[in-house]
Parts: C-alpha cells; structure tokens; sequence
C-alpha cells in the first residue's frame, strides 16, 4: 500500500475497501495503490481504504463522461431534474447515517454534520426545481419577421474539486446545477473525505442517474486533481480550496483557455460598535469563530470591536470560549471537534507562535491537546489573540482553525478600514442597532457576503455564495447564480421574412 508521511493507517478492524466510479462501476485505481482514511477525533479508526487514483484513472472518468454526454444533454431538463429531486429523498432518508460519518471522517460535532447534509438535500430541492424555470431571453429584433432569443446549453465534461471541511454541502452546490444543466461530471474530492464522497456518490446512482454521467476518482491533489484541471476534454473546472492551489489550477486551466470558477480563502471581520446587543454579539462572536473548530472559509477570524465596549466583550468572549466543551462530535455534549489533520493542527499552532512573535497578546488556548483523552487526535483549544494591529499576519492571512484575533477601534470609519484591509473578500458581518449604520456597512464592506446582527457564517442557498478580491475569481455558487455557472450562452436568430436582412444596415 502507497502511504504518504501524515497518513495514518493504525486500525484494528479490517476496513472497507472504496474504488472509483467510472461509467456506473466501482474499479480500483489502476496502479492497485489505495491510501487510507481516519477519524481526526481518533486515528486508531480507519474509515477505509480508497483508490489512489493518476492520470490513467482520470483519463478512463473522462472518457466515460464524454460517452455519456449526448445521451445526457438530449435528455430534457424537468428529467433530469426528477433524479435530483430523487437523490434529495434518498439523502433525506439518510440524513442520520450520512451525519454521522461525517463526524467520524471529517470532525465536526453531529449537530453541525446534520446541518451539511440537510444543505446538500435543500440544494437538490432547490436545483431540481430550476428543472422547471431553466431561463433564457427573448427580445425583439430590428428587423420585420425575424425573432431573437438566448438559449442555455452545457458546456461538456465539467471537473468538480472539493474541499474537506463541507464534505456533503459544497460537492451538492456544484453537482446538481453541474447535472440539470445538461454537463456530465467528474468529481475529485479531498483525500481526507473521500468516504462522504463515495457515499453522495451513492445516493446519485440510487436516483437513478445513467451510468457515465456522474464519476468520481479519489486521491491526491497533483496526481488525480492536476490531471483532472490538464486535460483538454474537460470543458470547465469548478474549484474550492485553498488560494495557492486555486491560482495554480487557474494557471494550468488558463493554458486551454477553459472556463474556471474558484471559490478560495477568507479572513472574515465582524466588526462590533458601541451600540450593539453585546450578547448576540457574544454569542455570534462565538460561533462565527469556533464553529466547525474555525475550519469554514467564512470563520470569523476578526473580531474588529469599538474601544468603549472592547473591555467587556474581551472578558465576556474568554469566559464563553474557555468552557468550549472539545472531543469527539459524537459525543452529545460536544461543541468543538478535532481539526482535520496533523499538517492543520501543526499550521495553525505556527500561527500561535507567529502572533506571539508579533507582539499580539494571547488571550486564551495556543495549545495542542495531546493529554488524554485527546491523545489519539487532533485537537486545539479556542484561541483568542487581544491587543492586535490589522498589519500583522494573524490578522491578515488565513489560519483555517479555532482562533480569532481582536482588533479595538475608534468609530465607525476605523472599523471598515480595517475590516477591508485584507487581500480576502468573502464574508463580514456588523453588529450594531443603527439602521443608517448597517446600511452604510452593505456599502462600504468589501465582501460577496454581508451579515448585520448575525456571524459571518451562515449562507443559505437560495442566494448566491462567493466573494471578491483574492477570495475567488468572480464566480459565485448556489442561488440564482448555480445555473449560469454551469452553461454556456447561445444566441439564436430566426428570420421567416424569406428574404436576406441585413441587421444595422437594412433597419427600414
């Protein structure tokens, strides 16, 4: 078995073993090479063997795809939307299941497992009924008998790579708009959740869903995800992760000129003022940084709090998070989880020590908890950084773990200059009781997403998701916006007046 330095293979029971999809079967990678999935909360557990898949691997899903296409794009659109409204059910009736290999394969308490789940069964409500309002335009045309219109069409073979921290949610917001519209898919999940993976994948097929028209290939990023972005037959690659690995993929993309939407990093503010409800504030506060152990791409990883009323939330904010009860999310009285792995928790201890070096003053945690009972995992306390410049790192550049800095403010003018101060733009937030105020902010806040009396995490889908600067590349998922994602336009000009018009010239 092919084993990397952070894989952990220390089980006792005899996994399952996991293949690939590919034209509607289960096939190992062709090389034989598996890697092996765990449970951060306790790597004793093996959730299972997967393949490792490379280029040969990619190459078959593709090829696979490509025959399913016209079978597929001829199939009419309220069709193809009933089998996703069938995989919503079926994900229904699995919620409890799928929940709870979440939490042992990804970390996150149950309670918020739930929730990725029942996002992935809303969007595939959602989607399928875009299955009855699958828009184009008609408008008039200059000339006599001739009518013009816009029509939607799939652009092929679509490369979907997800990330490990919604391992339900985020591959629902790009497969079902991806299938209604007419694209077939491959799907390269994050090697730490491939079984979340295999198991949507699973639902999809129980639908109903053809054979070829939805694949997956697991494995590593530069083995089975750069030869997925490379080949020319893949007509778009849609992207969530990290943003180092998603200028890269827009990189290789851009050489065959392919359509690419990446939705990448966050450093989210939430800016308190002197006026707000102090404990709503608290307790968003609360959850925006530490929900989910702070591995959201929209953690509020900023607390940007006006000087009267710093002091207190300071204190208030310590007390709440040091009684954070961590272990394993599927423990009932669990609130914080294990991080995904040992390369994340080592990360975002580095960045422990980086804000210490910086001057800021550490509030609470800094630790990785390596006594029992959290010896088997991977876990870290709630961090809270005080007395911080919006310069230094902590308060610039994504950590992707339990720990928020708080940054004190004069007024309302200092609070957006520092919120907008960073090469993010995905999520921010407000907190105060003045209407004038929050609508200034929905202005002035540089962000795809603005929260007022609410955290930074917390998007629905019946609106689009994305965001600005260095958080992606305009694109924006989900909502009114999942559709147009994944089609290309066609316009159409019918001319019945049985004569050559000339538009511009003959306008008479």
């Amino acid at each position: 078995m092919a084993t990397r330095e952070t894989d952990r293979t220390y089980f006792s029971e005899t996994p399952k073993v996991y293949g690939n999809l590919i034209a509607g079967k289960w096939v190992q990678a062709h090389s034989g090479e598996t890697f092996t999935s765990v449970n951060p909360a306790d790597t004793k557990e093996s959730i299972g063997i997967f393949a490792r898949s490379d280029k040969t691997d990619v190459v078959a899903a593709v090829d696979s795809a490509r025959a399913a296409f016209p079978a597929w794009s001829g199939t009419p659109v309220p069709a193809r939307a009933e089998i996703i409204l069938k995989t919503a059910s079926i994900l229904e009736s699995r919620k409890e299941e799928l929940a709870s290999l979440m939490t042992r394969e990804m970390g996150k308490v149950l309670e918020e497992a739930r929730g990725d789940v029942q996002e992935a069964i809303d969007m595939a409500k959602y989607i399928a009924g875009e299955g009855r309002r699958f828009f184009g335009e008609t408008v008039p045309s200059e000339l006599r008998d001739k009518f013009a219109m816009l029509i939607r069409q799939p652009f092929g073979v679509v490369g979907l790579i997800t990330p490990w921290n919604f391992p339900m949610a985020i591959p629902s917001w790009k497969t079902f708009p991806a299938l209604v519209s007419g694209n077939t898919v491959i799907l390269k999940p994050a090697e730490d959740t491939p079984a979340c993976a295999a198991a949507f994948t699973q639902a999809l097929m129980d639908a109903g869903l053809p054979a070829g028209v939805f694949n997956l290939v697991t494995g590593y990023g530069e083995e089975a995800g750069q030869p997925l972005v490379e080949d020319e037959r893949v007509k778009m690659i849609s992207f969530t992760g990290s943003a180092a690995v998603g200028r890269d993929v827009a990189s290789r993309a851009g050489r065959h000129l392919k359509k690419v939407s990446l939705e990448l990093g966050g450093k989210n503010p939430i800016v308190i003022m002197d006026d707000a409800d102090l404990e709503l504030a608290l307790e968003g506060a609360l959850w925006g940084a530490f929900g989910t152990s702070g591995q959201r791409c929209t953690a509020a990883s900023r607390l940007i709090v006006h000087r009267g009323v710093v002091d207190e939330f300071t204190r208030r904010l310590i007390d709440r998070a040091s009684q954070l009860r961590i272990g394993n999310g599927l423990e009932p009285t669990v609130q914080m989880g294990p991080v995904i792995n040992r390369e994340q928790l080592e990360k975002i201890h580095s960045y422990t020590e980086i804000g210490v070096n910086e001057g800021a003053k550490l509030l609470l945690g800094g630790k990785i908890l390596s006594e029992p009972p959290y010896d088997r995992g991977f876990y870290y306390t709630p961090t809270i950084f005080g007395d911080a410049n919006y310069r230094m790192r902590i308060a610039q550049e994504e950590i992707f773990g339990p720990t928020t800095v708080i940054m004190p403010v004069s007024d309302y003018d200092e609070a957006i200059r520092v919120a907008n101060s960073v090469e993010f733009g995905l999520s921010s937030s407000i907190y105060t009781r003045d209407v004038n105020q929050a609508f200034h902010a929905i202005h002035d806040l540089e962000a795809g997403i603005t929260y007022v009396n609410a955290p930074t995490i917390g998007a629905e889908i019946q609106l689009p998701f994305g965001g600005i600067k260095g958080t992606g590349n305009g694109h924006r998922e989900a909502g009114t916006s999942a559709i147009r994602e994944f089609t290309e336009l066609k316009s159409v000009y019918i001319d019945y007046s049985g004569k050559l018009q000339r538009a511009q010239i003959d306008t008479e």
